[in-house]
């Protein structure tokens, strides 16, 4: 009997995920149209993410390219698409309304699908402008991303720890994630920082182009940002991802997030989470970036946002989430230091 009744609740799951398929596909190209995934430049990770959860699921699907994490949150604020691509840290700041959404305020709609893969803060830099850390930026010509890009978002959190701001480089320049790595090998930037999964196109063309190096992102500084905010922790860029010389290099970052809004339909996300947790392992196929994956981390590292019902009801059948706590992570008081309204990858 225990066997038959555990057969019986599976066989129900999967007619219920079977239903809400059906239910979509046939309610007309309303809600067809709907599953938009707004992802960033179509050189970075989040673009390939968007294009890998279309690719698994049975309703018709756009990847659409945009200006990047904070950009991105804006549109789902906005109602122009249902679900998004964000950095941690920009999700953060756009449920409490802090840093670049102080302007606009707390979004108390945004909600939480899933965390996926880690991103490293990565600073580039020509190999012959001498620079071997952070602090060797002040007074050089360093991209710091356009504003909606993550990198860009990130540097302003950064540069506040430093106690900096965009005049102490000369110039500051607002490139596009895919310019950057021309710029820098036609000499017309000396540096450029990419908040983004690993191994990265853009990063290898400058490496290859170049010869740009990784520079460590370290210090006192670094250390104060990642102990007094939640959605940062310590990264290290793995050896040889950019040629045998390229020894491993320290830094700290963020992790992408799968957002959207509690106005979005429930059965939507959760066809969108069910087909994108029934096959994981496809998924992380995708790209290394998401070789280290699991339930557990993509449930609850990252996520300031509540789950939207669509994911929680799925966890839950899934016994990965039991109690309220687990469901709705509580948004800290503080604010994201200094962020553009402007994210990532």
């Amino acid at each position: 009997m225990p066997r038959q009744r555990m057969v019986s609740r599976h066989a129900l799951t999967r007619l219920g995920r079977s239903l809400c398929l059906v239910a979509m596909l046939i309610s007309g190209p309303a809600l067809a149209e709907a599953l938009v995934i707004a992802t960033a430049s179509p050189a970075g990770v989040y673009h390939i993410t968007g294009r890998a959860l279309c690719s698994l699921v049975d309703i018709p699907c756009e990847a659409r390219t945009s200006g990047g994490s904070a950009a991105n949150l804006a549109a789902l604020r906005d109602g122009e698409v249902p679900v998004a691509l964000a950095q941690s840290d920009l999700q953060h700041a756009a449920l409490t309304g802090s840093a670049g959404f102080a302007t606009v305020g707390p979004d108390p709609k945004l909600r939480a699908i899933a965390a996926l893969h880690g991103e490293p803060f990565t600073l580039v830099a020509r190999r012959d402008s001498g620079i071997t850390g952070f602090a060797d930026l002040r007074g050089r010509s360093v991209n710091v991303g356009n504003p909606g890009s993550g990198q860009r978002g990130t540097m302003m959190n950064l540069l506040e720890a430093w106690g900096w701001n965009l005049r102490d480089f000369r110039p500051a320049n607002e490139l596009p994630a895919d310019q950057q790595s021309l710029e820098l090998c036609h000499g017309n930037i000396e540096a450029m920082v990419y908040t983004v999964g690993h191994p990265n196109p853009s990063i290898a063309q400058a490496v290859r182009l170049c010869d740009a190096i990784l520079v460590a992102v370290v210090g006192e500084p670094v250390e104060r940002l990642v102990a007094g905010t939640p959605y940062l922790s310590r990264a290290t860029i793995p050896a040889g991802l950019y040629g045998d010389d390229q020894p491993a290099v320290e830094t700290f970052g963020v992790r992408a997030t799968l957002v959207t809004s509690a106005e979005v339909d429930e059965a939507l996300i959760y066809s969108l989470v069910a087909t994108l947790f029934d096959n994981l392992e496809t998924f992380k196929a995708f790209h290394p970036a998401y070789a280290d994956l699991s339930p557990e981390t993509m449930i609850h590292e990252g996520l300031s946002a509540p789950l939207h019902e669509g994911a929680l009801r799925y966890y839950r059948e899934r016994g990965w989430i039991e109690d309220e706590a687990d469901a709705a992570p509580e948004a800290e008081a503080l604010s994201a230091p200094g962020a553009d309204r402007g994210s990532s990858d």
